[in-house]
């Protein structure tokens, strides 16, 4: 009974996330409403252990974060996400503008202590947070522990809302230069056929297409299944060895490549290959279900952070959050023009920094959603904003995000 109504609570906090962004039309992204209820939850009568308590534990975890990534890669094509190499530049200049800003003004400000100890978080959301919290901890410094939970909170429900308006811009942009495109398209279609006067024609009768004309069918790849047994079942397996394989290459590379990404390469490298169907897991029917659980573990972390906790320190966090997201802000505008990117893109890429997958994803999709009028819109602007997001994130949070805390740390 206790894990049934564990389950209805927290899957009632993502629907009413998900009800929120769609009466808002992505303005106030769900992944912020859920974890505003998470948060009021724990300071009030939601237990402390409600997510491990829904089935969302530690297992499910470790196996879900890697198969959903190999699911990110039969999302992509493998071009497009070798042309995102300017989104990893943006991303990253990103973090070197936060970091400037905030170790420059805000050391005026507040004290040296206060700023390492908050600042990493600002380039790399959970992952830096928990790695700071834990060094913090290991070191004894148990005044500054608050300070980077705090400002992933914090920055969380800043960088939500505002990745979210940055995106529906992106996708206004996006749709204007489509139309257009469209647009030119026919009426070069149409001048074309006006060309194709019948004096260029046959005099007669147009001939009768034999009954033998080729239909283009599509083939079964070779190593793909018919359909009565390419089952839920076997999609699964595919999809766990693939990930196997990526994680049994990341183990020989010695954390050189953060393992997360190369599930996403060998997911993309699969898909291209035809090993793996476009969605897998979508149509494996476990996609929803999973994306829920990695969710609902990262907010079960807020169940640390007190009310005295963010009262006492909101002054140096917020301050630090706006010198911190300005610094994005200057040095992904600076970038845009040259790489090619518009500056509200630009500014999306820099901004992942302040939230961990799958954070990046869902909101990228939801504004997809509310902003495509068809299916072809929809899938248009997913293909030309979610790898930047995606990549621009893995690059932050995955790597830029480790090497900052870990010096961060030596320098308290």
């Amino acid at each position: 009974m206790v894990a049934i109504l564990s389950l209805m609570v927290v899957m009632g906090f993502m629907m009413l996330g998900e009800w929120v962004s769609t009466r808002s039309r992505a303005y106030v992204p769900s992944v912020f409403i859920t974890a505003l209820l998470f948060l009021v939850g724990f300071w009030t009568i939601v237990p402390k252990n409600i997510v491990p308590a829904a089935s969302f534990g530690t297992a499910f975890i470790q196996i879900t974060q890697a198969v959903l990534l190999v699911h990110m890669g039969t999302l992509m094509d493998l071009k497009l996400l070798l042309k995102q190499w300017r989104a990893v530049v943006i991303a990253l200049s990103g973090v070197v503008g936060t970091v400037v800003l905030t170790m420059g003004i805000g050391r005026l400000l507040f004290d040296w202590h206060t700023i390492v100890a908050s600042v990493p978080p600002l380039t790399g959301g959970l992952v830096a947070a928990f790695l700071m919290t834990a060094g913090l901890k290991a070191q004894h410094i148990t005044a500054l522990v608050a300070f980077p939970v705090a400002m992933f909170v914090m920055h969380s429900m800043l960088g939500y809302p505002l990745t979210a308006w940055m995106l529906k811009r992106e996708s206004r942009r996006l749709l204007q230069v489509r139309h257009v495109d469209v647009t030119v398209a026919t009426a070069d279609s149409a001048t074309s056929a006006t060309v194709q006067t019948t004096a260029q024609l046959p005099v007669g009768p147009l001939p009768t297409v034999p009954a033998k004309v080729k239909s283009v069918q599509p083939q079964l790849r070779h190593w793909q299944l018919p359909a009565a047994y390419d089952t839920s079942a076997f999609m699964l397996f595919k999809v766990a060895a693939v990930t196997g394989l990526a994680e049994w290459t990341a183990q020989l590379a010695h954390g050189t490549v953060n393992q997360y990404i190369i599930c996403l390469v060998f997911g993309v490298i699969a898909h291209q290959l035809g090993f793996l169907e476009d969605a897998v897991l979508e149509k494996a029917g476990v996609f929803h279900w999973l994306m829920y659980g990695l969710l609902a573990y990262i907010f079960a972390n807020l169940n640390i952070v007190k009310i005295s906790m963010l009262s006492g320190i909101l002054i140096p966090i917020v301050t630090l959050i706006v010198l911190g997201v300005l610094g994005m802000w200057i040095a992904s505008s600076l970038l845009a023009r040259p790489l090619g990117f518009s500056r509200e893109m630009a500014f999306a890429s820099a901004l992942t920094a302040l939230f961990v997958f799958p954070a990046d994803y869902i909101v990228t999709h939801e504004v997809t959603e509310i902003m495509g009028s068809t299916a072809e819109e929809k899938q248009y602007l997913l293909d030309q904003m979610l790898p930047k997001m995606l990549v621009g994130g893995f690059a932050t949070v995955s790597v830029a995000s480790v090497i900052i805390a870990s010096i961060f740390l030596k320098i308290l």
